[in-house]
């Protein structure tokens, strides 16, 4: 628990709500990263696709927030990416 001062008692309110949102937006992320894998795993190359868009836009919004680092993100794109014109060869 944090110091009894009030400054400290709502800067541990704050930090217990930004930790909530930032598992809650990691979680959307992975959750993203596995389907477009699990459709690049089938051999479903529209799927993959079409999801692509979608799964690029949430990783470029994570390492706006800060909740991923940069370079993270353009590693996941990198190797979906590459994943996905390797399923299309």
């Amino acid at each position: 628990m944090a110091k009894r001062t009030k400054s400290a008692l709502k800067a541990n309110r704050q930090n217990i709500k930004r930790r909530e949102h930032n598992r809650q937006m990691r979680s959307k992320l992975r959750t993203q990263l596995k389907s477009i894998r699990a459709s690049l795993d089938a051999r479903d190359v529209d799927a993959a696709k079409a999801a692509l868009g979608q799964t690029v836009s949430i990783v470029d919004k994570m390492a706006t927030k800060g909740i991923i680092h940069r370079n993270t993100a353009r590693r996941y794109k990198s190797r979906l990416a590459s994943r996905l014109t390797k399923a299309t060869a």
